[in-house]
C-alpha cells in the first residue's frame, strides 16, 4: 500500500511521487541509480542553495524507499559511496610535543578551513582518529573542518561541524520549530560534532578562545562552500564532560536530550543523556531559523 505522504530527507514524498519513480524504473530498467536520482531531481526541481541538483539526498531517499519495500532499485554499477565514505582516512604522524603556555604566548592563532586531500587534512584526520574518544571517519552531508595552529605553526585544536541533529525536543522548543519548519530550516543550523584540544596541549582558556574565533567566521565559510549561511550552532556534550569551554564561550545550555538515538522509532534504544548547547550567530536567530528562505 502506497502512503499518502511521507517525509524523507526533509522532502514530502507522496504516493504520486512513488508512482513516478516506478514508471521511470519500468521505462528504463537498465538505467543506473545516479541517472535516476538526477532525473528525479530535475523533475522535482530539487536543488540546493547554489542551484545544484540534490543528487546525494535523492539517492538516500531512493534507498529508504527500497528498504521500506516501496520500490526496487537496479543493481549497483559501482561500489556504494557509503563504503568509500567509511574507508580508512589518510593520516599524518602526530607530533606530541608538550605545550605548556599561556594563551597570550601562543597567539595569534591561525584558523584554517581543511581542504580535502591537503596536508592539513592528514593532520586533522590523524588527530581525531588517534586522540578523540569518538574517532573519525569521512563525513557525509554539509560540513566544515577547521585546523587551528599557534603562532609557531603547531596544531593545537581541530573542530568539525556537520549537519544538525534531525530532532531534539528542547532545541526545537527553544527555537519555536514545528515539524514542517524544522524540516525546512535544518540546513541553517550546524552541529559541532567533534572538538579536540590534544592531550599534550595545556593552554588555559584555549578551547573557549578557539570557539570564539570560529563563531566569527563560520557563517561566511558556510556561505562560500554551500551557498547559504548558518544562523546558529549546536552541540551535544557527553555526561563525562562538563561543557566548561562552551559555557565560557557564551553558548546557551538548553537542557538535555531524551537519551534516544535517531534510529529509536520504537522508543526502546537507550543512549546516554547529553547536554544540549546552542550558540546564536545572528541577533534574530529564532526568526532566521523560522523564515521561509524563499
Amino acid at each position: 500500500m502506497t502512503p499518502e505522504v511521507m517525509v524523507l530527507q526533509g522532502r514530502e514524498v507522496s504516493g504520486a511521487d512513488i508512482e513516478l519513480i516506478r514508471v521511470l524504473l519500468a521505462e528504463n530498467p537498465a538505467r543506473g541509480r545516479t541517472p535516476l536520482s538526477q532525473e528525479l531531481c530535475r523533475r522535482w526541481d530539487w536543488r540546493n542553495a547554489r542551484g545544484e541538483l540534490k543528487d546525494m539526498a535523492c539517492r538516500t531517499l531512493l534507498l529508504k524507499l527500497e528498504r521500506t519495500g516501496h520500490i526496487r532499485l537496479p543493481p549497483r554499477i559501482r561500489p556504494s559511496s557509503n563504503g568509500l565514505r567509511n574507508r580508512r582516512l589518510p593520516v599524518a604522524p602526530v607530533e606530541k610535543e608538550p605545550i605548556h603556555d599561556t594563551l597570550r604566548n601562543v597567539r595569534p592563532l591561525r584558523v584554517h578551513v581543511v581542504e580535502p586531500e591537503s596536508d592539513d587534512a592528514c593532520v586533522f584526520n590523524g588527530l581525531l582518529a588517534h586522540e578523540h574518544y569518538l574517532g573519525h571517519r569521512n563525513t557525509a552531508g554539509e560540513n566544515l573542518r577547521y585546523l587551528v595552529r599557534d603562532r609557531q605553526g603547531r596544531a593545537v585544536a581541530c573542530v568539525l561541524f556537520g549537519s544538525a541533529a534531525w530532532k531534539c525536543a528542547v532545541r526545537d522548543t527553544f527555537i519555536g520549530w514545528d515539524r514542517a519548519t524544522r524540516e525546512r530550516n535544518l540546513p541553517y543550523l550546524a552541529n559541532n560534532t567533534r572538538f579536540l584540544i590534544p592531550g599534550w596541549v595545556h593552554v588555559p582558556h584555549l578551547a573557549s578562545h578557539v570557539l570564539g574565533l570560529i563563531a566569527q567566521r563560520i557563517r561566511a565559510d558556510w556561505q562560500a562552500k554551500y551557498g547559504h549561511p548558518v544562523h546558529a550552532l549546536e552541540t551535544f556534550v557527553d555526561p563525562r564532560f562538563r561543557g566548561t569551554c562552551y559555557r565560557a564561550a557564551n553558548w546557551l545550555r538548553l537542557g538535555e536530550t531524551q537519551g534516544r538515538t535517531r534510529n529509536d522509532r520504537a522508543h526502546c534504544i537507550r543512549t546516554s543523556v547529553k547536554g544540549v548547547y546552542l550558540y546564536p550567530l545572528v541577533k534574530q536567530f529564532r526568526e532566521a531559523l523560522r523564515d521561509d528562505h524563499v
